[in-house]
């Protein structure tokens, strides 16, 4: 049996044909292409990018364990640990935390 790869945010397994995608630790706009990425679960993804802008991911929460200790994704992380490793649900509303300029 093979092992399945953790998502390294909500620490669930990600087994296959559940939604999941890579995300640069740098946003590509901010200097991260071709840089490190992180395979996680879609709605993880998701809630990342609906809490932060791509200048505080780049600036601040760039590791794993910083996205982690951010206090509303950690919540949230808490939150989707305790679905099945397949759960994926629409994150709801814009983008939330910062505004587009």
């Amino acid at each position: 049996m093979t092992d399945l790869p953790i998502c390294p945010l909500c620490l669930r397994p990600i087994p296959p044909g559940a939604k999941q995608s890579l995300h640069h630790l740098i946003p590509k706009l901010r200097g991260g292409k071709g840089g490190p990425t992180i395979l996680v679960h879609q709605i993880c993804h998701n809630e990342i990018h609906a809490t932060l802008s791509e200048a505080d991911l780049a600036r601040s929460y760039n590791t794993p364990e910083a996205l982690r200790a951010h206090p509303r994704l950690a919540t949230f992380f808490d939150w989707v640990a305790k679905r099945p490793p397949d759960f994926h649900s629409k994150t709801p509303g814009a983008r939330r935390g910062w505004k587009r300029r």
